[in-house]
């Protein structure tokens, strides 16, 4: 059972008779509700209020549920010398740090809460719209949000119309008519007689018509004591609750992480060594990129710096080798086309097509559905496709066939000896991400420059190895997505 559930279960045994035991030598409401009347009645003579027409006698179909035989069904209005609201209109404010012009909105958790936007009377103002509330006045919010409550403790305050007052009489205990009001048999009430329209309301004279359970003041002070017994337990558990919430919530995407990091470090499929090394692989790389640089498809990159020991962030495998990114892929090399030499049939990327943290493509688009003039960068089936923009969004994707993308995308070629998903993994990975957000420049839209890209260190297996953890990464992460 949620802490919720458990709090309104609470208080509904509670406003039924059925949290703490009945004693019959605390009498019955009966006798409680002849006290009221002759304080009414001395009220009224008094002057002090006005003789109020009869509230209608409760019928059967009222009741909501059972109650003890020494308690008493009444109405709301029969129990308290006043309910009212505050002023429909406006006072006149002023600045002031004494007297303060409250709503419903004030009403906080049992106390009046001050604001920086609270508005302050004179004491002119305040003089003139005061009411008369005490030490059993309970304030209640009844327009926009039904239900905040504050208790009234002599604050210099003056009341707007969505909060409402209700004053009780015969000792009656504040905490116990709040446990009333808080119950699921109120919010029921509420619901049914709100005024249908945009705004929720409460009105007065449903305040005044609510039937209300009514147990001896002994009674009242016991079951009062037990639920301050027992609240602040519940109110632990649910603390405890919205910690494991969150955990729950988080879960997904620390494992998907920690997978990640595994993949990269050589941790999450075995080594085997007919499969070769990382150093031979370099040097098919190394074959390769000068066979593309020998035939024009690629200019010769200065040389970058060789790896210190200080550099690397982790063991790899024997087998693997720590390389530079920039060693190994074309990163930073862009071909820029114009939007205009773009066919409207052409897939056109944009970063929020693609999920964050996943890499997932969310939608693709042609260029007659995404009208654009800005320079774009081309693509090719196999690509991987980084975010440059705001690294820590996590926004990588291979491309899946020829494109065009936003100019904030780095695409980068991985030649025949990497596999372009193994690449992507490493470029998700907490270890990458860390770097780029180290290294990106600008404030509110920070960027991993081409020079830092470059640097990168790169996790290098060989190549069977890069596809078998390619798969155990695709097989983990179905089992996550279920979670």
């Amino acid at each position: 059972m949620k802490a919720s559930q458990l709090r309104a279960s609470i208080l509904q045994q509670a406003v039924e008779g059925k949290l703490v035991p009945q004693i019959p030598e605390e009498g019955t409401a009966a006798d409680l509700l002849e006290s009221i009347r002759a304080e009414r009645e001395a009220l009224i003579k008094a002057g002090k209020i006005k003789k109020a027409k009869p509230l209608p006698e409760i019928t059967e179909d009222e009741i909501p549920f059972e109650i003890p035989e020494s308690w008493e069904w009444v109405r709301l209005g029969d129990i308290c010398s006043a309910i009212g609201d505050g002023i429909h209109g406006t006072p006149k404010f002023t600045v002031s740090d004494e007297y303060y012009f409250i709503n419903g909105v004030n009403l906080k958790q049992g106390k009046i809460q001050i604001t920086p936007d609270t508005k302050s009377v004179s004491l002119s103002e305040y003089e003139k719209y005061r009411l008369d509330l005490n030490d059993s006045t309970l304030l209640y919010s009844i327009n926009g949000t039904i239900g905040n409550f504050a208790y009234y403790n002599s604050e210099k305050i003056i009341l707007g119309k969505s909060a409402a007052y209700l004053t009780l009489m015969g000792g009656i205990l504040r905490q116990y008519l709040l446990c009333m009001l808080k119950s699921s048999t109120v919010s029921q009430y509420a619901e049914e007689n709100k005024t249908q329209t945009t705004i929720k309301n409460l009105s007065l004279k449903a305040l005044r018509e609510m039937p209300f359970p009514l147990p001896t003041l002994a009674e009242q002070k016991r079951i009062v004591a037990k639920l301050e017994e027992l609240m602040p337990l519940i109110d632990a558990y649910e603390k405890e609750e919205e910690k494991l919430s969150a955990l729950e919530k988080s879960l997904p995407e620390k494992l998907r992480r920690s997978v990640l990091q595994q993949a990269v470090e050589g941790k999450l499929v075995p080594q085997r060594a007919e499969e070769g090394t990382a150093a031979e692989l370099l040097k098919e790389i190394e074959k390769e990129r000068a066979e593309l640089v020998k035939a024009g498809k690629m200019k010769k990159a200065k040389p970058l710096p060789e790896i210190t020991e200080d550099e690397i962030p982790f063991e790899i495998p024997e087998s693997w080798q720590w390389v530079r990114l920039g060693d190994v892929s074309d990163f930073g090399v862009n071909v820029s086309v114009e939007s205009k030499d773009i066919q409207e049939s052409e897939w056109i990327l944009e970063l929020e097509d693609i999920e964050k943290e996943s890499g997932r493509l969310i939608e693709r688009k042609k260029k007659s559905e995404r009208p654009s003039v800005s320079t774009k960068h081309k693509f090719s089936s196999g690509d991987v496709l980084y975010s440059k923009l705001r690294p820590y969004l996590n926004k990588v994707l291979v491309a899946d066939s020829d494109g065009y993308c936003t100019s904030e995308i780095h695409v980068i070629n991985f030649g025949r000896f990497i596999e372009p998903y193994y690449s992507k993994l490493f470029l998700q990975s907490p270890t990458f991400v860390n770097y780029a957000d180290e290294c990106s420049y600008g404030m509110k839209m920070p960027r991993l420059g081409t020079d830092d890209g470059k640097k990168a260190l790169f996790p290098l297996p060989p190549l069977a190895e890069q596809k078998r953890i390619v798969a155990k990464v695709e097989e983990l992460m179905q089992i996550i997505d279920k979670l």
